[in-house]
């Protein structure tokens, strides 16, 4: 029996809709530095955060290096996501550092949402 073009398109279409009705956005948790190629060639690196739970509140933290010698001003901010990949509230702000000339600074955040299960850190030099 041979089908339709269009009843293949359709039956393709059904079969990469997943089916299961669950909205929820993956959060991939190999991706939770996200870093501007300007951050790069700055001569920063960092971590990727990491997580530990205190009493109830969840905190993230990562460490930036600068290899140049001069200091470089890097704006940063924490994305909270829940088990579902939903982002988390409060929403953090974007913060400002200056990592030193050859040397090392630590951004850190706390999220007391007891639904944040996920952190991404973006890093950018604006």
């Amino acid at each position: 029996m041979r089908l339709a073009p269009w009843v293949a398109v359709l039956l393709l279409l059904a079969g990469c809709s997943g089916g299961s009705g669950d909205p929820a956005l993956i959060i991939n948790n190999q991706q939770s530095l996200v870093m501007d190629s300007s951050v790069l060639s700055a001569g920063i690196t960092a971590s990727p955060p990491s997580l530990t739970t205190d009493r109830g509140r969840l905190s993230a933290y990562s460490l930036l290096s600068n290899d140049h010698p001069a200091p470089v001003t890097v704006h940063y901010r924490f994305y909270w996501y829940d088990a579902q990949g939903l982002d988390v509230i409060p929403f953090a702000a974007t913060r400002t550092l200056i990592v030193p000339p050859n040397g090392q600074a630590r951004v850190q955040a706390v999220n007391g949402n007891p639904e944040a299960k996920h952190v991404r850190l973006s890093l950018s030099l604006q």
